[in-house]
């Protein structure tokens, strides 16, 4: 039998950003994961506080040219890979001048939320799609992290489902405490739109901010795990009523943690269609 695949979608992953909950769990989930004998690959974008020579990125010349369209413009797709030799695994950057070259993550050095976030996240997951379309390499399971990952469950559900690389992914999200308040520009609905994509599709987003994108994230999963303790109990609410398979939070840091197996075992669950 072959060995089932799980695609890595993540904000943040250690060694590359600061340390936090998230990007731990970037960096040593999708490892764990692969030594427990499935297949992996791991995304994240190609921030410009990444220090590319030291970190040993390279571009890869076969999966970059394409060009995405948001809002209206052409923007090209860079696709960079680095690997981390300690755990056999490599890392793929999703790359672009005007979204990712900028010396800080989300927000400037004041403190401000980009105005761009929304065109960033809409790059983001759809370069990560494309790309895995590109690798023809079929996941069993996309498990999206942090907030920039959140439009990709709506494409998956809306504009590739039927793509044969995808018929049977099973998305999962983790959700964390981020961004909740943040506010995103009043058309962020018109740059999400392309095909298989429609205005009624994004109806939670009203008002587009961070908690109703990860409300939109939830609609389009198959299963949410709880990554922060703190969850808005607005967000709690909402994945309740949508009665998903839900692995509650458990202390990624503990000295005892045992994270790594027990999100392996929900993956199986969500494989084999029997998660409560």
């Amino acid at each position: 039998m072959e060995p089932k695949r799980v695609l890595f979608v993540n904000s943040e992953s250690l060694p590359y950003v600061p340390e936090s909950t998230a990007a731990k769990v970037g960096r040593f989930l999708p490892q764990g994961i692969q030594e427990s004998g499935k297949e992996i690959r791991s995304f994240m974008p190609k921030y410009g506080c990444i220090n590319e020579r030291r970190n040993q990125l390279h571009e890869v010349i076969r999966l970059s040219g394409m060009n995405i369209v948001v809002n209206d413009l052409d923007r090209p797709l860079i696709i960079k890979v680095a690997s981390i030799s300690a755990a056999r695994m490599q890392v793929y950057f999703i790359d672009n001048e005007d979204y990712f070259h900028r010396k800080f993550i989300y927000t400037d050095a004041d403190g401000n939320f980009f105005e761009d976030n929304d065109e960033r996240a809409v790059f983001f997951a759809r370069g990560v799609l494309e790309t895995v379309k590109k690798l023809r390499w079929k996941p069993d399971i996309i498990h999206c992290s942090g907030w920039i990952s959140h439009l990709l469950p709506l494409y998956l559900k809306k504009s590739y489902s039927e793509d044969p690389i995808f018929t049977e992914s099973k998305l999962v999200l983790s959700l964390y405490n981020e961004i909740t308040d943040q506010r995103f520009p009043a058309d962020m609905e018109s740059k999400i739109l392309m095909r298989g994509v429609q205005k009624k599709d994004m109806d939670l987003l009203t008002p587009p901010n961070g908690i109703n994108l990860a409300k939109l994230a939830v609609k389009y999963s198959d299963a949410v795990i709880l990554g922060a303790p703190d969850i808005a109990p607005e967000l709690n609410e909402y994945v309740e009523t949508c009665s998903l398979p839900v692995l509650q939070y458990i202390d990624v840091d503990a000295p005892e943690s045992d994270y790594i197996a027990q999100y392996n075992k929900f993956y199986d669950k969500i494989i084999n269609g029997d998660a409560d």
